[in-house]
């Protein structure tokens, strides 16, 4: 069973990041926020900031404030979570998280392939579209990326492409990236693309998005990856990725799975519809 946060990793790891955040202000919990429009001030050397949570590049570019925004005071266990959960799968198939080479997507500042490292992954390759995601990981954890690419996967430069199939990347890890648009589907199935056949793979999304109802394009591609055969879902494992600003749990569900077969025109044609 894949345990929640690793907690001697992160905070090893935030206590030596310099943080230049003085304290974070929730807004008021009475007020209706859906997980998309959450937000908080922040006071940053002296100066009140008033940051959403999606907006990224300002999270990142200061030291520590991703760390005690989502791990210290919303409890967020997801890169651990899914590390652990697919270490426990491979291990089911007699496999060993020491012969991957995983394309980390939507890496963020490094979190996911620190914990992937700590599994004894020798290679990981991170890839995000926002600038400021790689300055954070080379401020912060610059030991852990044998490569990262700032690039959009819907168009990615035919230099970048050929530089990770020389890889031969054989796993495709992307964590709390999936759902709210940070990833069309697309860039998902480009980046599984990339991943060579048979090739691991594990993802996380909120619940709701993989529900049969659900009809957006992200759910529609992944039902339809395993209906035709591409991908085999071995896990799917419903759990608590974090709490929201009001402390109420938010579900996710993490997805262990096996790509089977490339990706073929069929299934490109069909993509470009969703």
């Amino acid at each position: 069973m894949p345990g929640l946060a690793s907690d001697k990793l992160w905070k090893k790891r935030y206590d030596q990041i310099e943080s230049e955040v003085d304290t974070i202000r929730f807004p008021n919990i009475e007020d209706d926020f859906d997980q998309h429009e959450e937000w908080c001030e922040a006071v940053i050397d002296g100066d009140v900031k008033k940051v959403r949570f999606h907006d990224y590049n300002e999270v990142f570019e200061v030291p520590g404030f991703y760390e005690e925004l989502f791990y210290e005071r919303l409890e967020c266990c997801s890169p651990s979570y899914l590390t652990n959960l697919l270490n426990s799968v491979m291990e089911e198939y007699r496999e060993s998280p020491k012969d991957l080479r995983v394309l980390d997507v939507g890496a963020g500042n490094g979190m996911m392939g620190e914990e992937l490292k700590a599994k004894g992954v020798q290679e990981v390759h991170g890839v995000d579209i926002i600038p400021e995601a790689k300055e954070a990981t080379f401020r912060d954890r610059p030991e852990i990326y044998e490569g990262y690419h700032v690039v959009d996967l819907t168009d990615i430069p035919e230099k970048i492409e050929e530089e990770l199939r020389q890889k031969k990347l054989n796993c495709l890890t992307t964590v709390a990236a999936l759902g709210f648009g940070d990833i069309p589907p697309l860039a998902f199935a480009k980046a599984l693309d990339l991943v060579e056949t048979p090739g691991w793979m594990v993802f996380n999304i909120k619940e709701n998005f993989l529900r049969e109802q659900d009809d957006s394009g992200f759910s529609r591609l992944i039902r339809r990856l395993n209906r035709e055969g591409y991908i085999q879902t071995y896990c799917n494992r419903r759990y608590q990725h974090r709490v929201s600003i009001a402390q109420e749990p938010l579900y996710y569900v993490a997805v262990v799975a096996r790509k089977l077969r490339d990706l073929d025109k069929t299934l490109w044609d069909a993509i470009d519809e969703m």
